[in-house]
């Protein structure tokens, strides 16, 4: 029994086969990463949120204590684990900086990306803030508000 070329099946990957899947791994790695890295940028801003509001728990607890509000060498707020530092945010994507009037009756609280933790890529949601009030507002990296954005 003789066998026919035409019968015989090739085995392999060919060029053309190869090319299509690196097309396609490509493309959606294309997609993939930048949403990757948006979605990142946007988990990390609970942690500008979650400072400032400790921020606020914390002064409106010294308010009702002392009549006034504290400014950063009396507010009792624990370091971050690790950081030794008391005006980064929990890991340190955020500086987080306090201002207290003079009379004490008011505080501004603001969080802004560290440059060397890669949430300063978010421009979108450059700064956030807080004041004695409880507005909260957050701003882009051309200062316009942001707050609805970037508050959730």
């Amino acid at each position: 029994m003789s066998h026919s070329p035409n019968l015989r099946r090739a085995r392999g990957v060919t060029l053309a086969e190869l090319v299509t899947v690196m097309v396609v791994l490509t493309v959606l790695t294309a997609i993939a990463i930048p949403t990757w890295q948006t979605h990142r940028l946007r988990v990390r801003r609970t942690e500008a949120i979650e400072a400032l509001t400790s921020i606020q728990t914390a002064q409106d607890q010294f308010f009702g204590r002392n009549a006034r509000y504290a400014d950063a060498t009396q507010l009792a707020l624990p370091a971050p684990e690790g950081l030794g530092r008391s005006d980064k945010s929990a890991n340190g994507h955020y500086r987080v900086e306090l201002r207290t009037d003079k009379d004490g009756l008011g505080y501004l609280a603001t969080a802004r990306p560290t440059s060397d933790s890669g949430q300063s890529a978010d421009e979108r949601c450059a700064a956030f803030s807080i004041d004695h009030n409880g507005r909260q507002r957050a701003a882009d990296a051309a200062g316009a508000d942001r707050s609805a954005d970037c508050w959730q």
